[in-house]
């Protein structure tokens, strides 16, 4: 189930199949000036499907949002075999309730997605590219706050600390740590993208030691590609799990520090980029080849993730989703209340437990 069934460029819909990549759909849809602004780092090597599953999101989130803002309807079998459509082909529309927004996120275990009807934007007529460097990552998040501060929309906000940046540059021959201990990338896009990189210069300029400026597209593209190598440099250093939390904006510098006491508390080696303009912590663990994932001081080390991130006011996981691995804490953050009523919305949809058995709620 990998085809793209329909493309309307008037209406600026895309109806695929859910084995169709991430990837694939923005080379076909460019062509007509168009885009779809989810972009896992893994885009492209993930589906539709998994992105609709997990509510995946990716750079562009800071301004475009995360899946559940690109899909506008699903075609969805049931375990009993009846066929659930969810949506519709208009951008507004309220009439029930939403079933398509609980079906995405909820990691296969209402209903098979086996169509989607996704929304899609407009490609920028202009962007502005700039990645600054700092003496350490909190002055970096201190940076992306001032960003969100000064009301500007940035496209992409991402922010790499400095093990990240020494990965990168080992795995890619670049020289981003010898620049600073951390690595802030900014795009606005729009009519008023350069205009908007101006007030966003001028917000970090407190904090920043240095900062380059895209001058062409394939500059833009080389900043671009070194946010996107981070978890592949991080992935020659060992087996690694992808981890993610999210916290408010403004506390994006004490989740930093406290991720930096928990690899000296437990020994674990952790890289750490973030969609900045969200909150959206990716703490990449990384551990020797014979070592577990699943337990030990990696298990002690994400579970002291999620206290960190509720002590700042924040979330177990931001697009990730739960699994198998965050399931442990699920109680803490959601409380009876809200865990009995979605466990009863599960049962409503998969009450013999066929789907997805084990995994998420």
């Amino acid at each position: 189930m990998n085809r793209i069934l329909d493309i309307d460029p008037v209406e600026q819909i895309a109806v695929v199949d859910p084995g169709v990549l991430n990837a694939e759909v923005n080379q076909a849809v460019a062509e007509h000036g168009l885009f779809y602004a989810p972009d896992p780092a893994s885009t492209a090597i993930c589906s539709i499907g998994g992105n609709v599953a997990t509510n995946a999101g990716g750079m562009w989130c800071a301004k475009y949002g995360v899946t559940r803002e690109s899909i506008l309807a699903l075609r969805v079998v049931l375990p009993d075999g009846r066929i659930l459509d969810t949506g519709r082909r208009t951008i507004k529309g309220v009439t029930g309730y939403d079933l398509n927004a609980l079906m995405i996120g909820s990691e296969g275990t209402l209903g098979i997605v086996v169509e989607a009807t996704l929304r899609l934007r407009p490609k920028p007529v202009h962007t502005a590219t700039l990645v600054a460097y700092f003496q350490d990552v909190a002055a970096a998040a201190q940076a992306a706050s001032a960003i969100i501060a000064a009301r500007v929309q940035p496209s992409v906000l991402e922010l790499m600390d400095g093990k990240t940046l020494e990965a990168v540059d080992a795995a890619q021959g670049t020289d981003h740590a010898a620049r600073g201990s951390a690595f802030l990338l900014a795009q606005t896009d729009g009519y008023g993208a350069h205009l908007e990189q101006e007030v966003l210069i001028e917000a970090i300029r407190p904090f920043a030691s240095s900062m380059e400026q895209a001058t062409d597209a394939d500059q833009a593209e080389a900043l671009m590609a070194a946010r996107r190598a981070a978890i592949p440099a991080v992935e020659r250093l060992g087996r690694v799990s992808i981890c993610d939390v999210g916290v408010p904006r403004n506390r994006l510098a004490e989740a930093f520090a406290g991720l930096d006491e928990i690899a000296r508390r437990t020994g674990v080696r952790i890289f750490t980029v973030a969609h900045a303009a969200e909150g959206n912590l990716h703490p990449i663990i990384a551990v020797e080849p014979g070592e577990s994932i699943t337990d030990g001081p990696a298990k002690e080390a994400l579970a002291q993730m999620f206290h960190l991130a509720q002590r700042l006011g924040g979330t177990l996981t931001g697009e990730h989703g739960v699994g198998l691995l965050k399931r442990d804490w699920l109680q803490e953050e959601l409380g009876d209340v809200s865990l009995g009523i979605q466990r009863a919305i599960r049962d409503v949809f998969n009450p013999d437990g066929l789907l997805n058995p084990g995994r998420a709620i």
